[in-house]
């Protein structure tokens, strides 16, 4: 279990992290979201002792990490896959490591084996692709066998398949009753993957929940209504806490009622309905609506940008 209390970070007149407050539980993956600049890395160097706190404080399993004897067998670190001796071979950097906490190289073979590295284990890091030092990083955070793990941004770098492997690990391991503690930016990926996530922006809690109930309150009793009665429709459906849209001619979007509410109306109306369905909102689109006040930098398009050289298609 990862506990942060009123953990702020300041460096100079910049708050990177402001009264953070939260619980990472075991047996369930945990997603930290944010935008750039929210604090997210941040606060992963202050669990894992490698930035102090200015207030506040995070232990992990009850204890500072400062405090833990045999850290490689308590807490498993993905935070910069590069940070990798580049003229080493993948089995030397984790045999070196391994050495440091006395665990044997039947289990710096398996957890080569478990990221798929066998083939090029001999190979220096150095010449890794992003891909592979991700692979490497992980076997890295898990080369202690650790209950708690904490990675930043781990499928950076993969293809789909190292995707959906890493997403199959991190569920493999909260099944297993681990702290799985893991930060991206792949909204889509994260719907996939965590049960619960932390979101942050410009160092501050914005939600603490599961992902189900994020998705939930962004889906906002949003309808998909099919009717040739569509006008008609949406004339009875209007009211000040109800927003109609239309895409198509027999096409509406409702906010503010439910199905129910709607199906009730055009049956007493004599309108045919076609279709009649609740809308779901992605993740990134409830992500998106709840941080859209903490984006660092917004990007513009118009019509008269420029493009430049290089990113015409």
């Amino acid at each position: 279990m990862i506990e942060a209390r009123g953990l702020t970070k300041r460096y100079g007149d910049k708050v990177a992290v402001d009264g953070l407050s939260f619980t990472v539980r075991p047996g369930v993956v945990t997603g930290f979201l944010g935008p750039n600049g929210a604090g997210k890395s941040t606060t992963m160097r202050m669990i894992l002792g490698l930035d102090r706190p200015s207030a506040g404080s995070v232990t992990v399993n009850g204890r500072h990490y400062a405090e833990l004897q045999a850290p490689l067998h308590e807490v498993g670190a993905l935070l910069e896959a590069r940070a990798v001796h580049t003229s080493r071979s993948a089995y030397n950097h984790l045999r070196a490591l391994a050495a440091t906490h006395g665990i044997s190289r039947a289990r710096v073979d398996e957890v080569i084996d478990l990221v798929g590295l066998t083939d090029v284990a001999r190979k220096r890091a150095g010449g890794f692709s992003l891909g592979m030092g991700q692979r490497l990083g992980i076997a890295t955070a898990l080369l202690g066998d650790p209950p708690t793990v904490v990675l930043d941004e781990p499928v950076n770098g993969l293809d789909p398949e190292g995707i959906r492997w890493v997403r199959d690990l991190l569920k493999g391991l909260a099944a297993e009753g681990r702290t799985v503690f893991v930060s991206s930016h792949l909204m889509s990926e994260m719907a996939l993957t965590a049960e619960h996530v932390i979101v942050v922006g410009r160092g501050r809690l914005i939600a603490d929940t599961s992902v189900e109930e994020i998705i939930r309150e962004a889906s906002a009793n949003a309808v998909l209504v099919r009717s040739p009665g569509a006008a008609q429709l949406r004339t009875a459906l209007a009211g000040p806490d109800v927003t109609v849209s239309s895409t198509e001619a027999d096409v509406l979007h409702v906010t503010g009622l439910s199905a129910a509410q709607i199906g009730d109306t055009a049956r007493g109306m004599g309108i045919a309905l076609h279709e009649l369905t609740p809308e779901r909102a992605s993740l990134e689109e409830a992500f998106m609506t709840m941080t859209r006040d903490d984006v660092e930098y917004h990007g513009h398009l118009s019509a008269e940008a420029p493009v430049l050289e290089g990113e015409r298609a």
